[in-house]
């Protein structure tokens, strides 16, 4: 039996990971499990709560079982988890009252352009560093409880809990003891004040969500709670760490200094700068709470791509181009060229720096000679250049040149697409 390790749970949009580390940093096991996506109408896209709570639980057992490790011998737990998407439950019964909105649903596309027509964009942007843009999380709870009229009632009464991933799990791991969240996952809500760190009453009103349903915000290091009467973890385990995503994936990649940049080439490519102590507003990027090596808050530039790694899922998936993204590099090395096809990705509109969630995509320049190598070739082309659009705003923006980009996720194993 192992010694003394640490709990990671990484909950992605399409699946979560618990990887366990020992004393020395080492990964000495890891489990993962995808669940279910939900589109109910075009443009919506839902997750179960539930589901990625159980798919959480079944994890974390896999991955003691892999490792050989008991339960006691969890140190502490950290948390990272895909940002924006919303959950609403009911603080006493712990049971989510709607399907979680995932970050990707564009079914508040009108409410921004209302918001835009009444001048609010610049009064968002300067408080929150981000555009009014369904991507994030405080149109959805607004058009929760504008929809569902029980919800908002609840909400004022006192019942109501709202989170992104992060709290919801931690709601989960600690028997609804603790409801917090951290920086960085706060400051992509729409409703925090990234410059005073904290809830902002105006832009809540604007959005008409009770403050009394928001978890409590702290550094990304911090003691977030312990956990209680889980089935695979003992009682008072702390968890002392949380934080959104891709400011996990900068923090990781050891980007602690400003200037410092990375690529995550997930579901989406997530392009993040490191800034320092300077906050910085800027022509089609977001700036947003990341952390430094103590895990304080510090500031970001961020370029959101919303579909990177997702297109290979939809030509596996969907079209049955192929059984394995991993057979992709193969197949991309053995055609010529991509014969004139430009793919363009905007699955569920157009992320950084172009921000039209009205955009859908599209497949240009197909013959009757086009063959599904050449699809595939453009599908990750398509990956390349959203991300040089995105790095030539921050080039551009800087006044100087990144030298260096430091990358991760899934799609870095296609040795194609990182050349």
């Amino acid at each position: 039996m192992r010694q003394n390790v640490i709990l990671s749970i990484d909950q992605g949009t399409t699946g979560t990971r618990a990887i366990l580390y020992d004393s020395s940093a080492r990964a000495i096991a890891s489990h993962y499990q995808e669940f279910r996506q939900s589109y109910p109408k075009p443009g919506w896209v839902e997750h179960d709560s539930l589901e990625i709570w159980a798919t959480t639980k079944q994890v974390i057992k896999k991955s003691l079982e892999k490792g050989r490790v008991a339960s006691p011998k969890i140190r502490a737990i950290g948390i990272t988890n895909q940002r924006e998407t919303t959950v609403l439950w009911d603080r006493r019964t712990g049971q989510p009252v709607h399907p979680a909105i995932v970050w990707q649903d564009r079914r508040t596309t009108e409410l921004c352009e209302v918001l835009k027509r009444h001048g609010k964009e610049k009064y968002f942007r300067e408080r929150t560093g981000l555009v009014l843009d369904p991507y994030f999380s405080g149109t959805k709870v607004s058009w929760l409880l504008k929809t569902y009229p029980k919800l908002s009632r609840l909400a004022r009464q006192g019942r109501m809990a709202f989170g992104t991933i992060d709290s919801w799990l931690l709601w989960n791991l600690t028997g609804g003891r603790s409801h917090a969240s951290d920086f960085t996952n706060a400051s992509r809500t729409l409703v925090f004040n990234i410059r005073h760190k904290k809830w902002d009453v105006d832009l809540l009103k604007i959005l008409k969500i009770p403050q009394s349903i928001l978890p409590e915000v702290y550094p990304s290091g911090h003691h977030f709670g312990k956990t209680h009467r889980m089935d695979s973890l003992i009682s008072g385990i702390p968890i002392f760490s949380m934080m959104g995503d891709q400011q996990a994936a900068l923090y990781g990649q050891g980007c602690y200094s400003a200037g410092q940049t990375k690529n995550t080439y997930g579901t989406g490519c997530f392009v993040v700068v490191n800034t320092g102590k300077k906050r910085t507003l800027t022509r089609g990027l977001l700036t947003t709470l990341a952390c430094d090596e103590k895990g304080q808050p510090v500031y970001a530039l961020e370029g959101s791509i919303f579909i990177a790694g997702a297109a290979m899922q939809w030509l596996r998936d969907e079209m049955k181009f192929f059984k394995k993204a991993s057979e992709t590099d193969r197949l991309v090395r053995t055609t010529k060229d991509h014969g004139g096809i430009v793919f363009v990705p905007a699955f569920v509109g157009l992320g950084a720096p172009y921000w039209n969630p009205r955009a859908r995509g599209m497949m240009l320049g197909i013959t009757r000679g086009t063959g599904r190598g050449q699809i595939i070739r453009s599908a990750l082309e398509s990956i390349a250049h959203q991300t040089v659009d995105v790095i030539d705003v921050m080039c551009e923006e800087a006044g100087s040149r990144i030298r260096e980009l430091r990358v991760d996720g899934g799609a870095t194993q296609n040795r194609f697409l990182m050349q």
